[in-house]
């Protein structure tokens, strides 16, 4: 709708996980580094959690991106809240295997062995990656997946599973201490500082196809302050400014404009 109005595109500020408008700070760097590393050098599972709307999605999709698909196949869950049963039922269907509806854990668990040791043979990794895994209420589906770790060999993983989710996650986990021991590394994500968030904005604006710098004075400062730093808020108060600008004929967003914009929002 404002797109011409402004020289972009397409919308900057939408807020899908689209590994093309990623920002990587550098806790975003260092949680994708880390979380590479662990796949490389199967190093078994992992754990990245931050406060919702942070980025911790997006950053799995980039994992897909830097992940040539000749050496890897990835099993995304995105909506965990499933007990141990469906759970493992949907991890099968993400590798792609063919499954009935009463097929028995048993059978579900010697299918999925099964295709880890093909991937391994064709000389690929598999790699789970459980996306709001706070979401998990049954206990026990964290067993299922801790137990997924040990289809292994005696120098190497043959799975390595990638838990995501919000920071309510790890108090989940502590109570597993199986499962948290089985963890090589753990990492938390911050909401953006206010140097970033500034950086984040041109960044976005810039791949959406423009370098002018649409928003001036302490308009940056004032969306990090409303936004607390967090990515998704960020992206919906600019998003709120670019249509109040075009509403208003305007030609770049100051701070009085991001602030009746987050204001807005609230309202």
């Amino acid at each position: 709708m404002y797109e011409a109005h402004w020289g972009l595109k397409e919308k900057p500020f939408e807020n899908t996980p689209d590994p093309r408008f990623i920002y990587l700070s550098h806790e975003h760097l260092e949680a994708a580094t880390r979380l590479t590393y662990v796949i490389k050098e199967r190093k078994g599972a992992a754990l990245l959690t931050g406060e919702y709307g942070c980025g911790k999605t997006i950053i799995s999709r980039l994992i897909f991106e830097i992940l040539p698909q000749d050496k890897y196949e990835i099993a995304l869950v995105t909506n965990p809240m499933l007990n141990p049963l469906e759970l493992l039922r949907e991890i099968c269907l993400q590798l792609g295997i063919k499954i009935s509806k009463k097929m028995p854990k048993t059978k579900l668990l010697k299918e999925l062995n099964q295709r880890f040791y093909e991937n391994m043979n064709k000389g690929k990794d598999t790699v789970l990656i459980i996306d709001e895994a706070q979401a998990i209420r049954d206990l026990t589906a964290f067993e299922e997946l801790r137990l997924l770790l040990n289809f292994q060999l005696n120098n190497r993983f043959l799975l390595t599973l990638l838990l995501i989710g919000q920071p309510e996650l790890r108090e989940k986990i502590d109570e597993i201490k199986q499962l948290k021991q089985r963890l090589t590394l753990s990492y938390h994500l911050n909401p953006l500082n206010k140097e970033d968030t500034e950086k984040y904005i041109a960044h976005r604006l810039g791949i959406a196809g423009t370098k002018e710098k649409i928003f001036v004075g302490r308009s940056c400062s004032t969306i990090w302050e409303d936004a607390e730093g967090v990515p998704r808020m960020i992206n919906s108060i600019c998003d709120m400014c670019l249509l109040v600008g075009y509403t208003k004929g305007l030609k770049e967003i100051n701070a009085d404009i991001a602030k009746r914009s987050a204001h807005g929002l609230d309202q």
